[in-house]
């Protein structure tokens, strides 16, 4: 929102304050202020210019030799290029040794031979941007009124003296959407009273705006209320020069006289006007509904858009004219031609506005205000002050009466408050008069009952405030946040700690991260293909309705694909040994939810070489086992050491069918480890990828193993080495289980040293050796002991897994 001070001072008294002081004013006690400028800043010498002569350079076939008056004594010649100079144009010219913007400086030359004293400017080139140039000025020269007198300052005519002041308004403070706001707003900050200008319109008797339009509305949640007036017989032309300049300033390009006007009054009063032109309705009834699925509409800006059900239009005939609170149509626009003007203006409903607007991608001034709210105090007047202005400015008739719909009342907030709760939040000592005061400076009057209750009543163009914390804010900011004093709070000390589900996060984070994992972090909006993979429990997809882009439309289901983005981020750029792990929430929604369940897991994924060969080690390349046994180190680590188990499957598409394992504890399936299979690798463009997923929420939900110190025994152990022949579908994990099960009280540990498949092993088995180490705690033992316990464990292997010990 841009604020000129000159405007600003019609309404608050401000021009014997520093636009500088002021800017920092509103920003230590309102909103932030992005910057305070002068458009003349950096600029001299630029003088209004008369052409006298303008005829073709000789040596150019695009080039004219005009003769300019400058108010000096002699004509000045200058050389312009411009395709629309003409001789009697008042034009800007920059002198000799001027400076124009951009800082750049103009000298006296030549151009193709002809001596050039100065430059014939466009509103561009002293600093205007082409967004606010008006249309058939873009390409050339600006031309001035024809009052304008040959050599005086250029900057007050086109209000480049004018201090402006832009302010970024907060998503709260919509009623300072507008010149009236930002008055009210500076009156509070420096306690000086408000005068606004009330409109008077004169009326045609004879003509009722009934006889030419009717109004309707499928609901009163679309918009309430909706107003409508006319102005017959207007004419309609560029804009006189100071309402250009209003324009200018706001950050707005003049169009003609009746479209500046609504924007004149929108920058006003922060209410937008809708403009058609009466004669192009091809019905003379009104009507706002929602739009139909796969309606069309081609808007000012001759976009053509598809309507959605959920948008808002407005209607003549059921044909959309446009989208209410955004943006109007082409086919209805107010042109030179138009002889009947219908101005509208609107409360509409700000949520459909907001959702139509994001949707459509068509964020206007409009639909900023009516998104952050519209003052209902001031709708009627607005509409008035717009025909009174279509009227002078276009010569117009105003037809009597207004047409109107879903009338709403003005609600004033009533809020009762105290002195004491006001000062307990704030650390102040303020009186009943000061707080009173503070609310009377911004418009709310405000009494006292007998208990001494403060009942302020907030007026409806402060629709923000709601509540007594809201006053409480307006006390503080008013009276002066430096003013408020610093003082640490007295409370109770409490000793802080991590719950047992933040332990065991950060515990498994410490694990993989000491296991050489690097951590990731992906977004956790991903695509509907990306979301589905990787499952590890059944879900609903949760779609965005309004997505940034494509690439995150759903909330992801799994940790896995945002990995192997990661490792196809980082093997595109050369780095080929990745090991990384992501901790972070997944989200399952069952049909019957209309809600998803965020869940905490954990998934890492290792490609290429987990560590390079050094002088004394040789290199290790990723492979399920080394996976694995991460895996199994997080759990023991975290507690969880038996009835771990890992299921061969081949139920995940996106795995290797012969290279994956679903993992179960005590029989509850909680994860997922295995290679990617090489299609998808294929199709992300990454090498041999191994991965594993948790679900770490069952895992800290699980009984956990206590830790027990066990000293180390003084007394010599025992071991025993087997080798065994076993067929191929028995596992490690069978033959451990089964030893531990009948190794006996003095069994402390059991190692696998070797695997051989190959000569001298029939096909179909393997031969695995294991050491198996016995120790008592409590004294020697003895060979027999040991050979009784080992023995135990060879029959029982025979004779359970039918494995022959060699």
């Amino acid at each position: 929102m841009k604020v000129s001070t000159k405007w600003l001072n019609e309404y608050v008294k401000v021009d014997d304050i520093k636009p500088v002081d002021l800017g920092e004013k509103i920003e230590r006690t309102a909103v932030e202020v992005d910057d305070v400028s002068r458009r003349e800043d950096g600029q001299k010498k630029i003088v209004v210019g008369h052409i006298l002569e303008c005829v073709p350079h000789p040596n150019s076939d695009h080039l004219h030799i005009c003769q300019v008056d400058v108010g000096e004594e002699e004509p000045y010649q200058i050389v312009c290029g411009a395709p629309n100079v003409k001789k009697g144009q008042n034009v800007i010219v920059a002198l000799p040794n001027s400076w124009i913007a951009g800082h750049v400086k103009i000298k006296k030359g030549k151009m193709r031979g002809e001596i050039s004293m100065g430059m014939i400017c466009g509103l561009q080139e002293i600093g205007f941007p082409d967004k606010i140039v008006p249309e058939e000025f873009s390409d050339g020269i600006y031309v001035l009124p024809e009052t304008a007198i040959p050599g005086d300052s250029i900057f007050d005519y086109l209000g480049m003296n004018e201090d402006v002041i832009d302010i970024d308004i907060t998503p709260n403070r919509g009623d300072m959407l507008s010149m009236r706001g930002v008055a009210y707003e500076v009156a509070a900050i420096y306690n000086r009273n408000v005068k606004f200008p009330t409109p008077q319109v004169q009326e045609d008797a004879d003509l009722h705006i009934e006889d030419y339009l009717t109004l309707d509305a499928t609901s009163n949640d679309l918009v309430s209320p909706y107003k409508v007036r006319m102005v017959k017989n207007v004419k309609v032309k560029p804009s006189p020069l100071w309402l250009q300049r209003r324009l200018w300033n706001a950050g707005i390009k003049p169009v003609n006289n009746v479209v500046d006007v609504t924007n004149y009054v929108l920058m006003d009063y922060g209410q937008p006007i809708e403009a058609y032109d009466f004669d192009k309705l091809k019905d003379k009834e009104i009507k706002i509904r929602y739009a139909s699925n796969g309606e069309k509409l081609t808007t000012i800006n001759e976009d053509k858009i598809e309507l959605k059900e959920s948008d808002v239009v407005v209607t003549v005939n059921d044909e959309p004219i446009s989208l209410a609170g955004i943006i109007g149509g082409q086919e209805t626009s107010v042109t030179e031609m138009t002889q009947n003007v219908v101005l509208c203006a609107a409360k509409y409903n700000p949520s459909l506005v907001r959702k139509t607007a994001r949707r459509e991608n068509i964020h206007s001034e409009s639909s900023q205000r009516f998104e952050r709210g519209i003052n209902i105090q001031t709708i009627q007047e607005a509409i008035d002050y717009a025909v009174m202005l279509v009227s002078d400015l276009c010569e117009g008739d105003i037809i009597s009466d207004t047409l109107e719909i879903n009338q709403e009342q003005e609600k004033n907030v009533n809020i009762e408050i105290t002195s004491e709760r006001i000062n307990k939040v704030l650390g102040t000592s303020l009186c009943d008069e000061e707080i009173i005061d503070i609310f009377e400076r911004l418009g709310f009057k405000t009494s006292k009952d007998e208990l001494g209750t403060l009942i302020v009543n907030v007026p409806s163009r402060r629709w923000d405030i709601q509540i007594p914390a809201d006053l409480i804010e307006e006390v503080a900011r008013i009276y002066g946040y430096d003013n408020i004093p610093t003082i640490l709070p007295i409370m109770p000390l409490t000793e802080g700690h991590y719950t047992k589900s933040q332990k065991i996060i950060r515990s498994a984070r410490k694990l993989l991260e000491s296991s050489g994992l690097t951590q990731a972090i992906s977004y956790g909006l991903t695509t509907e293909t990306k979301a589905k993979r990787f499952m590890l429990a059944e879900s609903e997809t949760t779609q965005l309705d309004f997505p940034m882009s494509s690439d995150h439309t759903t909330l992801r289901m799994n940790l896995i694909s945002g990995l192997l983005d990661d490792v196809a981020y980082n093997q595109a750029r050369k780095v080929n040994n990745v090991a990384l792990y992501e901790q972070g929430r997944v989200f399952i929604r069952n049909k019957d939810q209309e809600r998803p369940e965020d869940i905490e897991y954990i998934a890492g994924a290792l490609s290429g070489l987990f560590h390079e060969a050094t002088w004394h080690d040789d290199k290790k390349v990723v492979d399920f086992y080394l996976v694995k046994g991460i895996v199994q180190h997080l759990l023991n680590s975290l507690g969880i050491t038996q009835n771990i188990s890992y299921i061969a499957t081949d139920e995940f598409e996106e795995m290797h069918p012969g290279r994956t394992a679903k993992i179960f504890i005590n029989n509850e399936f909680i994860g997922l480890i295995g290679e990617v299979h090489p299609n998808l690798l294929k199709e992300l463009k990454i090498k041999t990828t191994y991965i594993f997923e948790l679900d770490l929420q069952k895992i800290i939900e699980l009984p956990k193993d206590n830790e027990i110190y066990i000293p180390i025994s003084k007394y010599p152990e025992i071991k025993r080495d087997m080798a065994l022949l076993v067929p191929n579908n028995i596992t490690n994990e069978q033959i451990v289980k089964t030893i531990k099960k009948n190794g006996g009280q003095y069994l402390v540990d059991v190692k696998l040293f070797d695997l051989y498949q190959g000569k001298n092993i029939d096909d179909g088995f393997k031969s695995l050796a294991y050491t198996l180490v016995y120790s008592d705690n409590s004294g020697t033992l003895n060979d027999e002991k040991v050979n009784d316990a080992f023995n135990k464990v060879t029959d029982k292997l025979k004779e359970e897994l039918n494995i022959k010990v060699r």
